[in-house]
Order: structure tokens, then C-alpha cells, then sequence
């Protein structure tokens, strides 16, 4: 039997309404319907395409496909940042499709070509059969990913017209052996960057330097491509596409698509009758409630997604729903998420496309952009860190136009709390800017020794690099990585330079994990995220089913696993030392400093937690002993002197709390100001720092050289600490609960923690704050209904130690080496696995720990 659609209002009534729930929905809000808005085809499509998108049902492209379709035939980069669902895809496929037909009437059939980058693999592969449906057959379009077999891979270089790839392929497979693809690359006609939003932070960065390299190499072959990128609705998308390619775009953010009413509820789940540390409150998890609402939709037959922030959450969300279904509607619910090897996602999106599956609980894999039609609503167990990641997640429902449903489902921290009691947040604040920094010197530094590996660098190349790229090469060169002959750069070692980047900041080689009795590897896992998520003891979730690690072998990245049935989850513990290497500005607050700078940061796990799956209750603890790890950042930090702690009265005994609980509360609101996670980011507080010579309150980006979240956090320090101090107050918790000052990885256990101490101390140094921008001081354009202002973006600022970096890239490039003596025996176990588990190009997992708390 077919899903049935429902009206939204009925589906949030029946769910509000049952089971106890009346006092979980703080908040609803209505959207409007939208109508369409159509322009007449440009001339210049070639009538093949235009029929194939009329006999799919588009008569006439809506006005701002029209609009991007015109801006990108004149030679003009564009940007096309309008909501889900608004058909962006045809805006660049009309161009792109055009011009390679007429390139098939080339002698060799390949007249014209377009590279097509995309974030994730199922959206590739989504958008290779969205071309062949529009364009004839003799326009090759063809996947290059890792999971293209050798044999095909020939074929695509030589052949096709169309190549769909990831930026992870771009960096590994084709620039570097840029002169097999030269064919290719001599007629390339247009560059694609889709879901360009989720570019954002070190990845961000990373791929805009890879974009220069692939312009530089274009450059040589004597093409310019036009660069059309396709986002979500953010703040200024012209300037983060400047920043993202190196140029000018115009940007088309009016959406003139057709939207179906939709409902939008805040949903707090209800406190329970356990504890937590320290006798505080604690609410149902986010995952628990998120299960229970997929459990009554899936008994309706509503098509359902749910977004969860993790893997193990997707897993934990379809294995409880699962458990309260009967058998029948159990076998419709599923998890998707990265790490699956290939053959099962290719099944799972599959299933999801035909309709057999009514409930799904993924990641942010699904996302970006895979066609999923029909979807009655869309339910998000926690906020997943930036307004435009929202409204991307929301508007997979209804996508047919029909009216939708969207649930947000707070999880037990300050952020999500704050947002659920404060709808004008969400729904009147402008999206924001994304954050990315490409002339980050330990970003660069790792791409100049590859472009050199390219093809030698000479001044002329600088300036596409950046201004951090001129002070780099003598200190590479001192490095033993770089040399000079001539007026150029040469890379100067046998192994390969690219693989010397670490393009998603994952850490190092992901790790492996591996089913003991059988030998069976299972997936992988960032290696920045390894000590926290695979440590032995840890509970890993696969597919459904359960597993424990038996061991982790820090040095092979390899983690061992048997199947296992424990009725708790794990946390880890870790603990974190700061040091200041260098200020680069401080601004007086009154009596107090509010500082931005790099730092040092030396972080190790030192155990775990056991929570109880249906609670969260803590059922115990064990320690670890995990090598540290040092970091080399960027913070933002502020001081309080002795008078103000007097004028708060706040005596000595109580300032250690009081200054934990704000790091603790202030890391929980900084995504609301800066396009990150409060998982991308760390913090330390101190009641005397030794560099300071006072109480201080780190907060830092958890990447090496910094990501710009801090220093976004130093701009809107006034807006950001506000919103913090307000946190607290209004948590109706007496002591400090996880909805304001309790941190899920604190290294100290929560303790000590004073919420009261925390807003007298946010209170007298707020006090002595500048006054705040008018308005409300965020970025942006508006929320679901398109931009309306230009928000922008300042570029993040560096003083790095040029040094420090290339000590960094010839780390790096020794890592290198070693992977390369790995790489056959890790071939053989992939091949015995029948599909790369290559979970990179399934986009960042928000793993890892970098901070204290």
C-alpha cells in the first residue's frame, strides 16, 4: 500500500495530543504557501533539453532558474542560493547540458566538457540521472568516486563529457595526474559546485584551495571554466563564493518555486524521573523522543526522515523505532548514515526512492540534496548547528508542494533549549553567513606543495593563492619540501603531495573497524574522532546491530569489535591544558579584556561514561589511557579582574564553578553566531591563567590553524555573551542542568559548577561591554522565504607562525609516506569487503572531541 499524505496541522495535533505529550510543544509556527512564478525558456536551450524537462512535467523554468540559466551562458560565475526543493539543479544543468550537445558535433564528440563536484556520493549519483534524463545519450555523463571501478576509469577520462566527482577526487585522483585528464580539462566549459553552503570551516578552506589549484591547471590547458555554484539560502552568498573560487559571482537568490504550506513545531521532550551528574535534572534524550514520534508517523503511513546529529544516533533512532513496531512496519524503518559501504547505501537510497521505506533516521548524508519526493514531514532530534542547515533539512518534506511537517526536537544542552523558548531565533533572525578561511597558513601550506607537485609555481601563481602564500615558500624550502631553480618552485619529494592533505581536517588515516571473529571490516572512522568514539570499551552501533571494541590500536588505526547486546551507550571523558602563543588584538571591556589569538592545546581522553540507553542515566565510569594530543589554534578569550569578582561577590571558592559553567554555556551558544558545531569547537577556563594573570574563559576552533569560529565569536562577542548569560537564567533548573551549564564532554565530570556564580560573572563583565550593533547583530538573509540583506562576511585575519605551518605540512608529508607503504595491504582488505568503506566523501561526521568541554 502507498504512503498516504496527511495534513501537517492533523499530523502535529495527533502528536501533540497523545500519549501525555500536551506540554511538550513550546512553540508552532505557520508558513504560508508560495505560488510560482514562471519565465519563458532562453532561446538559446537546445530544444532536446527543453522537451525532456517538459515531458517530466516543467513546462516553463521558474524565473530565477531563468535567471541563473542567462547569467551563466553570457561567461558569468552565479551562485544560486534559493530554499530546498527550488530547482536548482536545472538552473546549471540548462547551460551545462546546452553547451556539451553542441560539443558532441565536435570531430572527437567531446567539443565541450563540465565538472560537477558535490559533497557526498549519493548526490552525484543523484545528479548523473537527473543529466541523463534531460540530455540525449551522446552526452556522456559518468560517476568518477571511489567506487568506479579501475577498468572505468579509463573510459571516463577519455570519453566522457559530463564527470560528476567529489572534491576528495578532484584533489587525489585528478589533479595530480592532470596530464592523463588533458583532453578533458582543455575543453572544460564549467565547473559545478553543489550544496556550496556545507563548505564551511578547515573543509571549506581546504576545497577553496583545491579550487584554485584546479583553475591554475585549467589555466595551462588554456580553458577558464565558469564556475555555477548551487546553496541553500544564506547570508551574502556572492561573497562565499568569491571566497570559496577566487571569483566574482552574481548572486540569484530570489526563489520564485512554488512551496506548500508548511507547519514548523519546537518540541522540548519532558524531564524523567533519573538524574545526572550531580543530582541535576535530565530530560528524555532528543533520540528517545525522536523514536517515539517516528514510531506514531510511521503507524499513520506518513513518510517520514528523521535528522540526527550522529551515526550512532541513526543507528540508536531506527533500532528503538524497529522495537516498537509490529514486524511488517518494523521492516520500513531504516538507518542511513556515512561508513555504510557502497552496495548498502546505493540499496537504502533505493528503497527510500521507491517508497518502500516510510521511516529513515539519518545523518547529515542524506541532506544535501538527494531527490526524495512524497515526504509528509521531516522531525530533526536536535539543531543541527546553523539556520541554513535547518531550513536545508526541513524542506525535504513536502517537496512536492504538498503541505509538510517539521519538528525540531530539543536535545538536553543550552543551545537547543534557548532556541525551543525563543522562536524569534529561528524564524525572524537572518540566516548566516558560512564561515571559511583558504589563506589559513596550515591549510595552504600542504596545497602550495601540491600545486608544485602539479606543475612548478611560479610568482605569477601567487596571487590566485592568497597573500599567505609568499611568505610560505622560503620556509617550505628550509623545510626540505620545496625547492628552487630558476623562478620557480619544484616539490622535491618521491611521494605524492596531495596525499599529504588532510582535505575534511579528519587527522590522519581514518581508522578501521574491524569484526574480530570474523575479520570482517565493518566501516571506518575519522581519526579525529577515533579516541572518542572507538576507544576500547566503546559501544559502536552498525547496521542495527550492536558491537563492543575489544581493542583500539592507536598506532595501526585499527579498532577491534565483537557483537555485543550492553544496555547503555558510552561517553568519553577527555581533559585540556591552553597556552597563549600570541595576542592579536584586545579590545578593553571596562575593567575586563575580551582577547583573540593563537593558542596551544594539549587535549587527552581519559575515559568514558555509561549511560543507560532508555534514560541517559549514568550507570558508571571506566578510564583510559590515550596518548594527548596537541593542538596549535585559534581562540578567543576574556578576562575578569579581582575587583569585578568582588563587585559580582564572587568569592574565591566560588569562581571555579562560576567560570566553568559559563565556558560551558558560552561553547553550547556560539553556533548560534558562527556557522559551526559546539563539537567543531573546545574550551578551558582558569581561575588564574599564567598568561594572563587572571580569571579567563577560553573558547577555540578544535582545527589546526583555526576555522574562523572563534574569531566570529570575538566579532559578535556582545550578541554571543548575551545570549549566553540569558541561557542560564532562565533554565529552570536550580543548580545546572544539561539545558544550560552541564556539558556532555566535559573532562571533569561537570564539576564544579555554580549557575548562579556564572550570571553575576557574565553580568559584570557584560557591563562593561561596547554597545552592541543595531538590531540584533547576526549575519544574514531571511529565514525560509529567501535572502532580505546582504549580511556578509569579514575575512578571517592570520598572524600564524609561517613556520609552525610547514612544520605542519612536512608532518604531514611524512604521514604521507608511511600511508603509502599501507596502502596495498589496505587495498586487499577492501577488495576482500567488496566495496571501498570510504566514508570520506560522505561529507564531515561532527565526531571528535576537540576541547574540554
Amino acid at each position: 500500500m502507498p504512503p498516504r499524505h496527511s495534513l501537517p496541522e492533523a499530523l502535529l495535533t495527533t502528536l501533540s495530543t497523545t500519549r501525555g505529550r500536551s506540554d511538550r510543544l513550546t512553540h508552532t509556527e505557520h508558513l504560508p504557501a508560495r505560488p510560482a512564478r514562471y519565465a519563458p525558456w532562453p532561446e538559446w536551450i537546445r530544444p532536446e533539453i527543453a522537451a525532456s524537462a517538459q515531458a517530466m512535467g516543467v513546462r516553463q523554468p521558474w524565473a530565477h532558474q531563468a535567471e541563473a540559466m542567462n547569467l551563466a551562458k553570457s561567461g558569468q560565475s552565479v551562485v544560486i542560493a534559493t530554499g530546498t526543493a527550488s530547482g536548482k539543479s536545472l538552473g546549471y544543468l540548462g547551460p551545462v547540458l546546452s553547451d556539451l550537445l553542441d560539443g558532441t558535433e565536435a570531430r572527437n564528440g567531446r567539443g565541450a566538457t563540465a565538472l560537477y563536484l558535490a559533497p557526498t556520493k549519493a548526490l552525484a549519483a543523484d545528479q548523473r540521472r537527473r543529466a541523463a534524463e534531460l540530455a540525449p545519450p551522446r552526452v556522456r555523463a559518468a560517476l568518477y568516486d571511489g567506487d568506479t571501478p579501475p577498468e572505468e576509469r579509463e573510459w571516463v577520462r577519455q570519453y566522457a563529457s559530463y564527470v560528476l566527482t567529489n572534491p576528495d577526487m578532484l584533489h587525489r585522483g585528478i589533479l595530480p595526474a592532470h596530464a592523463r585528464w588533458s583532453s578533458f580539462l582543455k575543453t572544460l566549459r564549467y565547473v559545478v559546485v553543489d550544496e556550496c553552503h556545507g563548505y564551511r570551516g578547515v573543509f571549506g578552506s581546504h576545497v577553496a584551495q583545491v579550487l584554485r589549484r584546479l583553475r591554475r591547471i585549467c589555466a595551462r590547458y588554456g580553458s577558464s571554466p565558469v564556475f555555477l555554484l548551487a546553496s541553500a539560502t544564506t547570508a551574502d552568498p556572492a561573497a562565499t563564493a568569491l571566497r570559496l573560487t577566487g571569483l566574482p559571482a552574481e548572486a540569484v537568490t530570489d526563489d520564485a518555486s512554488p512551496r506548500g504550506p508548511m507547519v514548523f513545531g519546537l518540541w522540548e521532550p519532558p524531564l524523567t524521573e533519573n538524574v545526572g551528574e550531580h543530582g541535576a535534572p535530565v530530560r528524555r534524550t532528543a533520540t528517545a523522543e525522536a523514536a517515539h514520534l517516528l514510531t506514531d508517523l510511521v503507524e499513520r503511513e506518513t513518510r517520514t526522515v528523521v535528522f540526527v546529529r550522529s551515526r550512532r544516533a541513526a543507528e540508536l533512532v531506527a533500532l528503538q523505532t524497529q522495537d516498537q513496531l509490529p514486524r511488517p512496519l518494523a521492516d520500513r524503518v531504516a538507518a542511513y548514515r556515512g561508513g555504510y559501504l557502497a552496495d548498502e547505501r546505493r540499496a537504502l537510497e533505493r528503497e527510500l526512492q521507491s517508497g518502500r521505506l516510510l521511516g529513515l533516521a539519518s545523518t547529515s548524508a542524506l541532506e544535501l540534496g538527494v531527490d526524495i519526493s512524497g515526504l509528509d514531514a521531516v522531525l530533526m532530534a536536535g539543531y543541527p548547528g546553523t539556520r541554513a542547515s535547518l531550513w536545508q533539512q526541513a524542506g525535504r518534506a513536502g517537496r512536492e508542494a504538498q503541505g509538510a511537517l517539521a519538528v525540531l526536537i530539543a536535545r538536553d544542552d543550552p543551545l537547543d533549549t534557548y532556541l525551543v523558548h525563543h522562536p524569534e531565533a529561528l524564524f525572524a533572525t537572518p540566516v548566516e553567513a558560512t564561515v571559511l578561511d583558504p589563506d589559513n597558513p596550515h591549510v595552504l601550506a600542504p596545497h602550495l606543495c601540491a600545486a608544485a607537485a602539479e606543475l612548478p609555481l611560479t610568482d605569477q601563481d601567487l596571487e590566485l593563492f592568497g597573500p599567505s602564500a609568499a611568505p610560505l615558500l622560503p620556509v617550505l624550502e628550509r623545510r626540505g619540501l620545496l625547492r628552487r631553480r630558476g623562478d620557480a618552485w619544484y616539490w622535491t619529494r618521491r611521494e605524492r603531495a596531495a596525499d599529504a592533505v588532510d582535505l575534511r581536517g579528519s587527522g590522519g588515516s581514518p581508522v578501521q573497524i574491524v569484526e574480530a571473529p570474523t575479520g570482517r571490516l565493518l566501516g571506518t572512522v575519522d581519526a579525529s574522532a577515533a579516541h572518542t568514539t572507538v576507544h576500547t570499551g566503546a559501544v559502536h552501533l552498525h547496521r542495527g546491530r550492536t558491537y563492543l571494541v575489544q581493542d583500539f590500536d592507536v598506532e595501526g588505526s585499527v579498532a577491534l569489535v565483537e557483537p555485543a547486546d550492553p544496555p547503555y551507550t558510552t561517553a568519553a571523558r577527555d581533559i585540556t591544558s591552553i597556552s597563549v602563543l600570541t595576542t592579536d588584538t584586545t579590545v578593553d571591556w571596562g575593567e575586563g579584556r575580551l582577547s583573540f589569538g593563537s593558542v596551544e592545546v594539549v587535549n587527552q581522553v581519559v575515559g568514558y561514561l555509561r549511560k543507560r540507553i532508555s534514560t541517559g542515566e549514568i550507570m558508571g565510569e571506566s578510564k583510559l589511557d590515550l596518548p594527548p594530543r596537541t593542538l596549535r589554534t585559534r581562540a578567543v578569550w576574556w578576562s575578569v579582574t579581582e575587583d569585578q569578582l568582588l563587585d559580582a561577590d564572587i568569592p574565591p571558592d566560588q569562581l571555579p564553578g562560576a567560570a566553568h559553567a559559563a565556558e560551558h554555556a558560552s561553547i553550547g551558544l556560539l553556533p548560534l553566531f558562527a556557522t559551526c558545531d559546539r563539537w567543531d569547537i573546545g574550551g578551558v577556563s582558569v581561575p588564574l591563567h599564567p598568561d594572563t594573570g587572571l580569571p579567563t574563559v577560553f573558547v577555540y576552533d578544535g582545527h589546526p590553524g583555526g576555522a574562523g569560529f572563534a574569531e566570529r565569536g570575538f566579532q559578535r562577542a556582545v550578541q554571543w555573551l548575551t545570549a549566553t548569560r540569558e541561557a542560564i537564567a532562565v533554565c529552570e533548573c536550580e543548580r545546572g542542568c544539561p539545558s544550560c551549564v552541564q556539558s556532555p564532554k566535559c573532562g571533569n565530570g561537570n564539576d564544579p559548577l555554580d549557575k548562579a556564580a556564572a550570571v553575576r560573572l557574565l553580568d559584570v563583565l557584560l557591563a562593561g561591554a561596547p554597545p552592541a550593533a543595531a538590531g540584533t547583530g547576526l549575519d544574514g538573509a531571511a529565514g525560509p522565504s529567501g535572502p532580505s540583506g546582504a549580511g556578509g562576511q569579514a575575512a578571517p585575519t592570520h598572524t600564524a607562525d609561517p613556520v609552525e605551518a610547514a612544520q605542519a605540512a612536512a608532518e604531514a608529508a611524512d604521514g604521507a609516506e608511511a600511508a603509502a607503504r599501507t596502502a596495498e595491504q589496505e587495498a586487499k582488505q577492501e577488495q576482500e569487503a567488496k566495496r571501498e568503506a570510504d566514508q570520506r566523501a560522505d561529507g564531515p561526521t561532527g565526531g571528535g572531541s576537540p576541547g574540554a568541554s
